[in-house]
């Protein structure tokens, strides 16, 4: 959704009708992403007719990492790395506690090394 509305917006508010035929997303499913976003300050909305979603910065100033995070949370790989304190009881004695804080920092960096427009520009379109 970020990405149709970074290439179709133009300056012009996008509809989630028109997302939804573009990308053949339900309306209804693009509703409860669009309010999340929304709330998140990522994107700004107009209601009525003309109206629609236009993102808040330029497509270069979000990260693919912070598109995800506002959506899915963080991208903890296991329950005890959700929170930026781990509770776990067994933390101490986990012998598989390294390995996955090192698959969450990479996937955290790759997500954050792409931006809006690296996927917006691979499209083919504009």
């Amino acid at each position: 959704m970020m990405i149709d509305i970074a290439i179709n917006s133009d300056g012009n508010w996008v509809s989630l009708k028109d997302i939804s035929e573009r990308q053949g997303i339900s309306v209804k499913y693009l509703e409860q992403i669009v309010t999340l976003l929304t709330k998140a300050g990522l994107l700004r909305s107009v209601r009525g007719s003309g109206g629609g979603y236009m993102l808040t910065k330029s497509p270069e100033q979000y990260t693919i990492g912070q598109i995800l995070r506002t959506i899915e949370g963080r991208l903890a790989p296991v329950a005890c790395l959700e929170s930026d304190e781990n509770l776990c009881e067994r933390k101490d004695e986990c012998p598989t506690l390294e390995f996955w804080q090192g698959l969450f920092n990479t996937v955290n960096e790759y997500v954050d090394s792409y931006t809006l427009k690296d996927l917006a520009g691979r499209t083919g379109s504009k």
